[in-house]
């Protein structure tokens, strides 16, 4: 059985999709060609490369790219991993499936936290979430 291609998308391709990314390369190594873009490119981000560790996986050498910087455009699911993503998700060519699983943004959570590891808490969380959507792949795709 060959590899299931799935494409994470998200707004800016700094947090949430660089984790599902990670994680399904890390945890669906057999099942899943798993690749992240962004509506917008807005660099990867510290703070979820700093939880991914803790968590196992390393993202550091992944980098925060645009739909129009991917090496393939066919894909057998697009998953949107936030509102923005899903709204604004342009058309692919192809059999390509869609499926939404929204998460929410640690970014905009730990605005007001008042030091970096009350920040964590929210990344954390979120990573969490995505570890448990990748884990349950491909059986969390179909709704």
């Amino acid at each position: 059985m060959s590899k299931l291609r799935i494409l994470f998308l998200c707004t800016g391709n700094s947090c949430r999709s660089q984790m599902a990314e990670g994680f399904a390369r890390a945890l669906k190594p057999g099942v899943v060609e798993a690749y992240s873009a962004g509506v917008v490119k807005h660099g990867l981000n510290p703070l979820a490369v700093k939880v991914m560790a803790e968590a196992g996986v390393d993202i550091s050498g992944q980098a925060s790219k645009t739909l129009d910087e991917l090496p393939l455009r066919e894909f057998d699911w697009i998953v949107t991993l936030c509102g923005h993503a899903a709204e604004n998700c342009p058309y692919f060519p192809g059999q390509a499936r869609r499926a939404h699983r929204g998460f929410d943004d640690p970014p905009t959570l730990a605005k007001g936290a008042a030091s970096e590891e009350e920040a964590l808490v929210h990344y954390r969380r979120v990573r969490d979430e995505i570890r448990a959507f990748v884990e349950a792949l491909p059986d969390s795709l179909e709704d």
